[in-house]
């Protein structure tokens, strides 16, 4: 996920020795920075699977320096996605001019081109206009045409996360989850899903901190490309919509507030541009049809980074509530699934956190 800069002291002890030494190799090739060990390292905010930094070195001109980004692996976090996919990934979108450019590898991390744009913030995404470039540039996005199979990858992991967070928990940790129910629940969602074959390269992590735009240009560039994979579009957009009950830079990060999930009228409008934005104008229909399977495609979503918060919980040390952050996914995933899936829906008890049950 995403970061933002944090002012903070020199933090340069953070950084691993041998990703000291690629750096120091790129600052010694511009010619107007004095001394290329001379170098300033700015952790980045917000990020929940790695650690990222800004690093800067001064040069011969008053208020002006060269920045990178270094990306520090999350311990353990190789359990949510293919780091070598990743990295291919992230080389061939930088191919096609929208990404950042891979400066450097080393052993639990890299080296990227720092992007000179603005990181969006929560409220960027309650922007109509902002909104509206968001929307053109994931049509933008889905369109890329990946090598290798265009499999869906939504199912397999989905699964692939149940076992693992089964063997990370302790029988206490799962009862309140109902994990013993969620392999049922992801079956009856693939099933109620199977028609839907709009199918594109889908980032799968579309919020705020995972945008940047170029004030002056307004072009706006999707960065961070851990969960990319080919996946119902639809789930993409459902992503970002349950993105928007989300800050991740306050004192309490992990708590949503899903009074702030679009309205209808905003859902519309964006689904709209999303799908004029490659000519022409869709009909009533179209968006209606659309935005019904985005609505399913959210209880994906609740289960998708449900599984992620208990996973990060074991396997990740950057601080972040993550188990509070799951239970608020997997509470949202049995009030909505009723009115979403019909007769299908059937809820079994679940307790909120005030020790309530839904009604």
């Amino acid at each position: 996920m995403g970061a933002v800069e944090k002012p903070v002291d020199n933090k340069e002890y953070r950084i691993p020795g041998e990703a000291k030494e690629i750096l120091k190799s790129l600052a010694s090739k511009w010619e107007d920075v004095a001394d290329a060990s001379s170098l300033q390292v700015i952790p980045l905010k917000g990020a929940m699977t790695n650690e990222v930094f800004q690093i800067k070195w001064p040069t011969k001109t008053e208020n002006v320096s060269h920045k990178v980004l270094v990306r520090i692996y999350g311990e353990g976090v190789e359990v949510f996605f293919d780091r070598e996919n990743e990295i291919h990934t992230f080389e061939f979108i930088s191919k096609q001019g929208q990404g950042p450019r891979l400066l450097g590898r080393f052993s639990n991390g890299r080296i990227e081109e720092f992007i000179h744009a603005r990181t969006l913030s929560a409220s960027d995404l309650r922007n109509p206009d902002m909104s509206a470039l968001i929307a053109a540039k994931m049509k933008e996005f889905h369109g890329l045409e990946m090598p290798g199979p265009k499999n869906i990858s939504l199912w397999d992991r989905l699964r692939n996360w149940l076992k693992t967070a089964k063997r990370l928990c302790t029988p206490e940790e799962a009862k309140p989850f109902r994990l013993d129910s969620i392999e049922e629940e992801i079956s009856l969602l693939e099933k109620e899903l199977s028609g839907d074959w709009s199918i594109g390269f889908c980032h799968n992590d579309l919020q705020y901190g995972n945008i940047m735009i170029d004030e002056e240009t307004r072009v706006i560039t999707i960065i961070d490309y851990e969960y990319a994979s080919y996946n119902p579009i639809a789930f993409d957009i459902a992503n970002h919509f349950c993105e928007m009950t989300a800050d991740y830079h306050t004192d309490t990060p992990h708590i949503l507030d899903y009074s702030k999930y679009p309205g209808l009228d905003e859902r519309q409008r964006f689904l709209r541009v999303y799908l004029s934005s490659s000519g022409g104008q869709p009909s009533d229909n179209e968006v209606e049809h659309l935005l019904e399977n985005v609505e399913k495609y959210k209880l994906a979503s609740h289960l998708f980074w449900g599984l992620w918060g208990i996973i990060s919980e074991h396997v990740n040390e950057i601080d972040f509530d993550y188990m509070e952050y799951a239970r608020q996914r997997f509470e949202q995933y049995w009030l909505r699934k009723p009115a979403l899936l019909g007769s299908l829906g059937t809820t079994p008890d679940v307790v909120l956190a005030d020790g309530n049950y839904p009604v």
